[in-house]
């Protein structure tokens, strides 16, 4: 049972999709939002569930220790899922620091936090012992495996590998989960997922940077010959694994999330622009990323094995579904491509948080 949980980077596109899903359901749970707000962070992905009495939002950042312990003491939270990253790889590649900083520091922070809350004393041995139920669960990506050549899955067992500052600084932090676990006995788990489309993603990744692009007939620039393979998974399908490891997942141990839905980058901005009614001739191929990983695909058997976890969408399904949503709010993603988004925290929250 989830009592009060902490969702950090709740207002991303994967952390507001899993704050929805808490809420959609029926109980008294209450559900803490810390975001900072970033670039990427975006409340009105959050306005559906704005004004329900469960939820609370705060605006802060995951390194401010002084914040993070303050809020453990205020809510008592039994669940922590860190969704908070900075994850955009090109990003990471001009301004490493701000990577390491918030990913590796600040998963150290509610680390340290939720051991200090949690524990209730040691046993004989001189492990923490914590609270009843509570879990903390560190959101990953398959970047952290680098690199797979024509054949293969990543599985949990997979050496770490990886290629950009982005996936160091999370392969660091899974690292630090994994430190805690075997060091203090927290109860840790983590998560790896392949990549994620849906609804309200921030315009710079992939599916809707071409989405939009093709709406205004612009260039779609795609890096290199388009090759690069990747595993895709509904965002929604992504969340729903979150919360059956919260749930379920043993502590300790590590949880690949995949859509077993590969494509090709090409492959997808050819299926956007043929849903779009657009020519191909808007593709323009563009100098390919320092170091870009050319193939990824997870291996989910442990997860569907153990948690008896599935994804719902079909890839075809959820594509159709996800452009005819940005179809349908072009508002949303006009106002974060030009970035009036920026303005919604100050106007919808003013002096209240």
């Amino acid at each position: 049972m989830m009592r009060c949980v902490l969702v950090t980077g709740g207002a991303g596109f994967i952390g507001s999709c899993f704050v929805r899903r808490l809420l959609d359901e029926p109980g008294d749970r209450t559900v803490v939002n810390l975001d900072a707000l970033t670039y990427a962070g975006n409340l009105a992905n959050l306005a559906s569930v704005a004004q329900d009495p469960r939820y609370r939002f705060v605006k802060g950042d995951i390194t401010d220790r002084a914040l993070v312990a303050s809020l453990f003491e205020q809510y008592s939270f039994d669940k922590v899922v860190n969704f908070a990253a900075e994850s955009h790889v090109d990003r990471s590649i001009r301004e490493p620091e701000i990577f390491l900083r918030t990913n590796v520091l600040g998963t150290q922070c509610l680390l340290d936090c939720a051991r200090d809350a949690w524990m209730i004393g040691r046993d004989s041995d001189g492990y923490p012992r914590y609270r009843e139920g509570v879990r903390f669960v560190q959101i990953s990506t398959d970047e952290v495996y680098g690199a797979l050549g024509a054949t293969g899955l990543f599985t949990e067992d997979t050496p770490l590998s990886p290629n950009s500052p982005y996936s160091v600084s999370k392969a660091s932090a899974d690292m630090l989960a994994r430190a805690y676990y075997t060091t203090f006995r927290l109860p840790v788990c983590v998560t790896r997922c392949s990549n994620n489309y849906g609804p309200f993603q921030f315009p710079e990744k992939l599916i809707p940077l071409m989405i939009g692009n093709a709406l205004e007939d612009k260039p779609l620039p795609v890096y290199g010959d388009g090759m690069q393979v990747r595993d895709w998974i509904h965002v929604d399908d992504h969340c729903s694994a979150v919360q059956a490891v919260i749930e379920r997942g043993r502590p300790g141990e590590v949880y690949n999330i995949g859509g077993s839905s590969e494509k090709a980058n090409l492959e997808i901005v050819r299926t956007i622009l043929d849903a779009l009614g657009k020519p191909e001739t808007l593709i323009r191929h563009v100098k390919d990323r320092l170091g870009h990983d050319r193939r990824y695909a997870i291996d989910n058997a442990k997860i569907t094995g153990e948690l008896g976890w599935t994804p719902r969408y079909t890839f075809d399904q959820g594509m159709s579904e996800t452009i005819a949503w940005y179809l349908v709010n072009k508002d949303w993603l006009d106002g974060v491509r030009s970035g009036a988004y920026l303005s919604y925290y100050s106007e919808y929250y003013g002096d209240r948080t």
